[in-house]
């Protein structure tokens, strides 16, 4: 019994040894500089403190409530969360038909059309996003082309801001369905052959079949794609800031492009820390009453 219990300890402490490194590393990248981030945001760090850090002082809740009381990061908020609550269904429910279409029997070539679908997502962000900055292009982008050809007027994709933000959103479900498609595929594929069969001896549709077999069967992989889609789209930045520099009119300005330009243009560190740790808290709530309202696809 003695044995059996120092060989268990023995594996313990080779199990924390091999883990040590990641934890190490977690600890210096992550952690201290996400702690060091909360205490700056209680200080009017600035370019002053950077270079001579007794000009630092404590100003308490002073950054939180000046972002409150600015209008532009209210516009920001506003437009991250219209970002988030049309892209994200929107780039779900494209992830989920792309996989049942790509799983069914009679789609041919699916490993083909799997990986021509999966390459937006391993390209860089900021080349696809000048790309489709090109494609948009007012006089010479090919989707204004089209639009003339069909007789129609040429559209101000990215200078207009009736249409700066959908554009932007539909750059963004091109650039990241592709993800959510391989795990919902991994996930119908999982699900035994036998439930359908049984389903279609029971007389049961292809809708019936879907509501009954498959949406059960990949909830979970459902619910964890959707809380990635929620964290990932709350943290838009690269896509305006190079197609349209957070303009027209402050229309695709997002809450991380507002603690960029407070951190790195104007310098204001602790108020940038302070917008990151809002929009973090932000984002925890959303997803924690997401989680909330669809208990049946939790993991």
């Amino acid at each position: 019994m003695s044995e059996s219990i120092s060989a268990f300890n023995a594996s313990r402490r080779s199990g924390w040894w091999f883990a040590a490194p990641a934890v190490l590393m977690l600890l210096v990248f992550f952690f201290v500089p996400v702690l060091a981030a909360f205490v700056l945001s209680f200080t009017d760090f600035d370019i002053y403190a950077l270079a001579d850090v007794g000009r630092l002082r404590i100003i308490g809740l002073s950054n939180y409530r000046d972002l409150l009381s600015s209008p532009l990061f209210w516009r920001a908020l506003s437009n991250t969360l219209w970002f988030v609550a049309v892209g994200v269904p929107l780039s779900l429910l494209t992830s989920l038909a792309m996989a049942l279409l790509l799983s069914s029997a009679w789609v041919q070539f699916k490993s083909a059309w799997r990986s021509a679908l999966f390459v937006p997502v391993v390209t860089t962000v900021v080349g696809s996003a000048l790309v489709f900055r090109y494609l948009l292009h007012t006089r010479y982008g090919l989707i204004n082309y089209g639009i003339a050809r069909l007789g129609g007027a040429p559209i101000d994709w990215l200078g207009d801001p009736r249409y700066s933000m959908p554009a932007i959103v539909l750059f963004a479900i091109w650039k990241n369905f592709g993800y959510n498609m391989m795990i919902l595929i991994a996930a119908i594929e999982s699900i035994p052959g036998e439930l359908y069969e049984a389903a279609l001896l029971d007389g049961a549709n292809a809708w019936q079949r879907f509501w009954n077999v498959t949406r059960p069967g990949i909830s979970p992989a459902f619910a964890f794609v959707s809380v990635l889609t929620i964290a990932g789209y709350f943290q838009l930045f690269t896509e305006p800031y190079v197609m349209t520099q957070g303009g027209p009119a402050q229309s695709t300005m997002s809450v991380l492009y507002v603690m960029y330009d407070e951190g790195f243009k104007w310098w204001n560190l602790g108020r940038a820390s302070a917008a990151a740790f809002m929009l973090f808290m932000i984002t925890y709530l959303v997803t924690f009453l997401h989680r909330r309202w669809a208990p049946e696809a939790a993991l």
